[in-house]
């Protein structure tokens, strides 16, 4: 695979996306305006989550990150590449010397370059407006959490697609599988609310581990490389099982065919 052949789609697909204003709406601006939102909502106090104590705002910013990682990666791949499968670019691109291996490394790299904006931007506005800390030491643990879940959540997005069966069900499909799970995660809600069989069925996926891999490395209790290695683990493995499922099942032609 050409990295220059790779750096030439992602051109392409970055003109894409940010030419595409329900995707600069969905991705870029809504979880910024979910952080606005939540500490106006719940303001800027102490709170106490899992026995310590945080900000409201220390709390909110890695939710916000997760919530931008997985905007960037499975949804948007999710719902792109299925409008590009219907459409038949994707059968089209298949029937040219353009190797699959170019096709999704600029779609991915793509997705990539926004999850780090995207991140600089949720924790810049975090550290001007609400003095979060940014992660120093607990930094491995921070840019591990966003590898890995970045990584993940790009394959189970492309995992997906196999059970999308139009353009027109990309959105609400994917909107009906990640919403409520960002409930039932902690993202928008602490886990100290909610009842413990919704804590142990969000336990099972991995947008709260991602969330607590993440909330690790800004919690300024924590000592070390705030690297929380059981919820990296889980979040790794789902993203395993993404790609297999994906390897497996990915379609270039559009279900009519």
């Amino acid at each position: 695979m050409g990295m220059g052949l790779v750096w030439h789609q992602y051109r392409y697909d970055r003109r894409t996306f940010w030419r595409d204003p329900a995707s600069v709406f969905f991705t870029v601006a809504l979880p910024l305006i979910f952080l606005f939102l939540f500490v106006s909502i719940f303001g800027n106090q102490t709170t106490t989550v899992q026995g310590r104590q945080l900000k409201v705002s220390t709390y909110y910013v890695p939710g916000i990150i997760t919530l931008s990682v997985i905007s960037a990666t499975f949804f948007n791949l999710a719902i792109s590449v299925t409008i590009s499968r219907e459409q038949g670019l994707l059968k089209r691109l298949r029937s040219t010397p353009l190797p699959p291996s170019v096709l999704f490394g600029g779609r991915i790299l793509n997705s990539t370059v926004v999850t780090l904006l995207m991140v600089v931007a949720v924790v810049g506005i975090g550290r001007l407006l609400y003095g979060v800390a940014v992660p120093t030491a607990t930094l491995p643990g921070a840019l591990l959490a966003l590898v890995v879940g970045a990584g993940a959540f790009c394959a189970l997005g492309l995992a997906l697609t196999a059970v999308i069966p139009s353009e027109g069900a990309a959105p609400a499909i994917t909107n009906a599988i990640i919403l409520p799970l960002y409930f039932i995660s902690g993202v928008f809600l602490p886990d100290e609310v909610l009842p413990a069989p919704v804590r142990q069925v969000a336990d099972l996926f991995p947008v709260k581990h991602l969330f607590q891999s993440l909330l690790t490395a800004f919690d300024p209790n924590v000592g070390g490389a705030g690297v929380a290695v059981g919820h990296i683990a889980v979040v790794a493995a789902w993203g395993v099982a993404g790609l297999l499922v994906a390897m497996r099942t990915f379609r270039w032609t559009p279900r009519g065919d």
